[in-house]
């Protein structure tokens, strides 16, 4: 068995020592793609071996495709792993052991995914497992091109899901979060956008044969149901959903502070971006400028 690892990065010098130890045993290349950090990630991912790439930062989707088709993988599988996410011991052990016994037919693994914030496993609220398509053969793989809640796109065969401990452990501060969220935020506007008016060209639509049926679940939910309601209605009551048909109110005091920032303020953020972009764009007709202005409005690189 051969795997390679394949890790975005920019100014993560707090996780990616601990990313890429957690993939030691079972990893025969690792490439961080960075987009010219400006601490000392690099250096650090150098010294524990990893191959260090660089390219600028458009969006993470189009930076992955990069990636993939720009670093010298040579191993028959890869891996997709974010800088501050870990691979726990027991599914180490598994990739290493069960990797090399399956079928030709398995063109994919699926892992469990668990989220850590402010130290605490947030079991509830529908945030565990989060089942998601990491591993997959070389050539039968490639990321969708989103602005958003990307997935991997599979093909040529089916699918397997190993259990064990996957982590989502970022180490930064509430206003490292919020920071984030109030980007991807914006980057989900523009989706949300383009849904609708067909700006530019969009992605195959994920399907459960193409990856995780979880993901294509949730992605299905999302735009036929969730968008078209208005978000004052729809993002206080997917926070009482989660709250309380979810059991969210089982994370204790950390998981108050989780599902009200992801699940209620992100996603009324969301909404109120999608009503704000609408209402500037309103006045124009052509594709092209409205584009344009888009661009203008949110600093993103669109159709880049």
């Amino acid at each position: 068995m051969t795997l390679a690892v394949v890790i975005l990065t920019h100014n993560e010098e707090r996780h990616i020592s601990r990313a890429l130890a957690s993939v030691a045993e079972f990893a025969t290349e690792v490439f961080v793609v960075d987009s010219f950090s400006s601490d000392r990630t690099a250096e650090l991912a150098r010294a524990q071996g990893a191959t260090v790439l660089q390219n600028k930062f458009i969006n993470y989707a189009k930076q992955f495709q990069w990636a993939l088709d720009n670093a010298p993988i040579t191993a028959s599988w890869i891996m997709r792993l974010d800088a501050d996410e870990i691979i726990e011991a027991d599914l180490a052990a598994r990739i290493r052991n069960e990797l090399p016994r399956l079928p030709e037919e398995v063109v994919g693994i699926n892992l469990k995914r668990k989220h850590i914030f402010l130290g605490r496993w947030i079991r509830h609220g529908g945030r565990y497992p989060l089942v998601l398509l990491r591993i997959w053969r070389r050539g039968h793989g490639r990321i969708e091109d989103r602005w958003m809640d990307e997935h991997m796109i599979l093909w040529g065969g089916s699918t397997v899901t190993f259990d064990g401990g996957f982590s989502d452990h970022n180490l930064n501060d509430l206003t490292f979060f919020t920071d984030k969220h109030n980007k991807y935020a914006t980057r989900e506007a523009i989706d949300v956008i383009n849904e609708r008016r067909r700006l530019f060209q969009r992605d195959v639509d994920l399907t459960s044969r193409e990856g995780s049926r979880q993901a294509a679940i949730k992605r299905w939910i999302k735009e036929k149901v969730y968008n078209r309601i208005p978000y004052q209605i729809s993002a206080p009551a997917y926070y009482l959903y989660r709250m309380t048909l979810q059991a969210g109110f089982l994370d204790g005091k950390e998981g108050l502070v989780y599902h009200g920032l992801q699940g209620l303020w992100y996603r009324f953020l969301v909404g109120a971006k999608v009503q704000e972009l609408e209402a500037a764009i309103a006045h124009i007709e052509d594709p092209t400028e409205i584009k344009a202005e888009l661009r203008r409005l949110t600093g993103l690189a669109i159709d880049s």
